[in-house]
């Protein structure tokens, strides 16, 4: 990266900076995450030094800069994994994954308030810039840490049935706005029926989005061998191909 970017190198590489580079890390993140959700053990190792080169290109433009470079970078990683594991490192202990979390969120304030930084409330460390699924997940994790919580998933399915009946209710005679803040409360719902299960609901939904990707594309290729496209096709002839599809 180093010589790429050096006098004598790739023009393109030359040009980058901080903010220009950051979309190809989202973009890589969710690549390795399609690499994992199709199990391709091959696409995964590339795409993984796909992701790792992202780490370094920042590291490499940091040090062009004397902020720090890419030894600085994981020596702090190295350092935060210690300071957070004092169960494994230390002298505490912990028996489940939540024992670990609570460790982690105790340490994690601490290393605030040896920074000076003020000690916000417990769902600001959640960065609102998240996917909003993501962003579910984390708030309703964190405020179920303090007890702030459904016992069980029976009541979670409860309220779940409950916020089904407001929509339905705000679909006869609510303004638009109502009708968003009463999906809004039905998705949020779901996220917690999601945590309950102990599912990912981002991994969930983009592994439901693949499987419609693929059986609609099974429809598009049966369609075409007939000399037809969706737009010429009746309904009923496609939800015969789609449940062909599934079989």
């Amino acid at each position: 990266m180093a010589r790429l970017r050096g006098p004598g190198g790739c023009p393109w590489d030359r040009e980058q900076t901080f903010d220009t580079i950051k979309p190809y890390l989202l973009e890589e993140t969710y690549e390795v995450m399609d690499a994992i959700d199709a199990r391709d053990w091959g696409e995964l190792t590339g795409e993984l030094g796909d992701l790792l080169v992202q780490s370094v290109f920042f590291s490499q433009m940091a040090a062009e800069q004397n902020l720090f470079s890419i030894e600085d970078a994981l020596d702090a990683i190295n350092q935060k994994l210690i300071r957070r594991h004092p169960h494994i490192f230390g002298e505490q202990t912990a028996e489940t994954a939540g024992d670990v979390l609570r460790i982690w969120g105790k340490v994690k304030a601490e290393e605030k308030k040896q920074k000076g930084e003020t000690v916000a409330g417990l769902l600001d460390a959640v960065p609102r810039a998240l996917p909003a699924l993501v962003e579910a997940q984390q708030l309703t994790t964190r405020a179920a840490h303090v007890g702030f919580d459904w016992d069980n998933a029976a009541q979670v399915l409860e309220k779940l049935h409950e916020e089904l009946a407001e929509f339905d209710a705000a679909q006869r005679g609510a303004s638009q706005a109502e009708m968003e803040g009463e999906l809004g409360d039905l998705l949020f719902v779901l996220v917690n029926l999601a945590r309950f299960a102990k599912v990912d609901p981002e991994q969930a939904l983009r592994k439901t989005n693949a499987k419609f990707r693929e059986r609609f594309g099974y429809i598009e290729r049966k369609l075409a061998e007939q000399g037809k496209s969706p737009e010429d096709s009746t309904l009923a002839e496609m939800d015969a191909l789609w449940e062909e599809s599934k079989r």
